[in-house]
């Protein structure tokens, strides 16, 4: 992404997640700002006609990967968590649809990607969530640590990090020092999507990862980090998280078709919940 210019791809998702809620399966994630934050570029029903298989899959991993982590985060509310951290954001709804009165919510986003959220919802006609702070941090300048603490994240406190549709983006050094600090506060949990090495994929999952790796790398976004399960799991237990829960997109398919786990096949994306409870 170009330093003055907003994200492609969180256009994309959004675009994704809001032609999700006219679809016959938009029960698995219900969005009422989905549409109206992107106005002129939200996509019309008719679209759902022109989705090929690929597409298709793509959109229900989107809205699954939300609804995951919208479920792990009441559940950490349930246990006291009273600061989420939404890790580039893009043009996420959830503050806009935040359901607990007493949950401080931090945006947190690349300056040029933040402005333009922003002018949508002003646009859109919507009022900026009060308990809602935004916090721009261009990563090649500014510490994440230090933007959130400016901006009243309290650091001793635990925290949820939802970071969805960003790791394939950045380099292992950079996501293991995020890791690395969100395990550094006891308590603390973050939800993140990532892809498996073409090499650990049957023939259909490397041929979805190379039609939507090259839709990305076309806008100047590309994927560049690809975790083998076992040896991520591995490498977070020894940044201290000691709860973790890795799901494939086969067993994603299967918890919200009904089918066992197993029978649904693996295109090579996931969805992981790390907590350090100790």
């Amino acid at each position: 992404m170009e330093d003055a210019t907003p994200s492609r791809t969180a256009l994309s998702v959004a675009r994704m997640r809001a032609l999700h809620q006219f679809s016959p399966q938009a029960g698995l994630f219900r969005d009422p700002y989905a549409i109206a934050i992107l106005g002129e570029a939200a996509p019309a029903a008719q679209e759902l006609e022109q989705e090929d298989e690929r597409r298709r899959r793509m959109r229900l991993f989107v809205a699954a990967r939300a609804r995951f982590a919208e479920d792990w985060l009441a559940a950490a509310v349930r246990r006291g968590v009273r600061q989420l951290v939404v890790l580039g954001a893009g043009l996420d709804t959830f503050s806009l649809r935040n359901p607990y009165a007493d949950l401080s919510v931090f945006e947190v986003d690349h300056p040029a990607t933040q402005a333009w959220k922003r002018k949508c919802i002003a646009d859109s006609g919507l009022a900026e969530p009060a308990a809602t702070r935004f916090v721009p941090v261009d990563f090649e300048r500014q510490s994440l640590s230090a933007q959130l603490a400016a901006a009243g994240l309290q650091s001793t406190a635990p925290s949820f990090f939802m970071w969805l549709g960003v790791v394939p983006y950045l380099t292992k050094e950079a996501i293991f020092n995020t890791l690395s600090w969100i395990a550094g506060v006891p308590g603390s949990e973050v939800v993140f999507d990532y892809s498996e090495p073409a090499e650990n994929r049957d023939a259909a999952g490397q041929a979805a990862l190379t039609f939507h790796a090259a839709r990305v790398a076309s806008v100047g976004e590309p994927w560049i980090s690809f975790f083998v399960p076992a040896e991520l799991a591995k490498s977070m237990e020894k940044l201290g998280f000691d709860e973790i829960e890795d799901i494939e997109s086969g067993d994603i398919a299967a918890r919200f078709s009904g089918a066992p786990n197993g029978t649904t096949a693996n295109s090579g994306g996931h969805i992981i919940r790390a907590r350090r409870t100790a």
